[in-house]
């Protein structure tokens, strides 16, 4: 008697979202700072469709290092106490697919320019994107910098966030067509 041989198939693939406020939710959890402690700016944008359309349902972390450079250690990433830099956060955007973030200016680490590690997760995607803001004031050091200097004009603006009149930081993410944000591969 021979036994029947069976073909598997992969499972499906799915997407990240829509579901993201279940068991990712915490409060304070855009606040990476106070807004009223020294040197707490707002990091603000919009994340885009390959249209140009917000993206009502995505979820935004960032991670980036403190004033002085220094990766912060702290623990307590998910409980704000309003006093611990702990450098993460996240956010969700709007129906207008806005997303903010009270946070600090990141300082500079070794040979990289200032910037903000961030992670996009949207419905549609298959997993998340990986990408960086970089704060604009630097040339120099935007300019000294590895990732940055693989790119091209076009590439690198895609990372460089604007700084609004009043000290704060926006910069928009498009996850593909023109203007696609540059993003990265671990």
């Amino acid at each position: 008697m021979s036994v029947p041989t069976r073909t598997r198939r992969p499972t499906p693939g799915q997407t990240v979202g829509p579901f993201f406020a279940y068991g990712v939710e915490y409060p304070k959890m855009h606040e990476i700072a106070s807004p009223h402690s020294p040197g707490a700016i707002l990091l603000a944008g919009t994340v885009r469709d390959g249209a140009g359309h917000p993206i009502p349902d995505a979820f935004i972390e960032i991670f980036g290092a403190d004033a002085d450079g220094a990766v912060p250690r702290a623990r307590g990433s998910f409980r704000r106490d309003d006093h611990t830099f702990t450098g993460f956060g996240r956010a969700f955007t709007n129906d207008e697919g806005r997303y903010e973030f009270w946070t600090r200016n990141p300082g500079p680490a070794g040979a990289r320019a200032p910037f903000f590690a961030a992670i996009v997760y949207a419905r549609g995607l298959p997993d998340k994107l990986h990408t960086r803001i970089y704060l604009p004031e630097d040339s120099a050091a935007l300019d000294a910098d590895p990732l940055l200097a693989s790119l091209s004009a076009e590439e690198r603006a895609t990372l460089i966030a604007t700084r609004t009149p009043d000290g704060w930081l926006t910069h928009d993410i498009r996850l593909q067509g023109d203007g696609e944000t540059v993003f990265l591969v671990y």
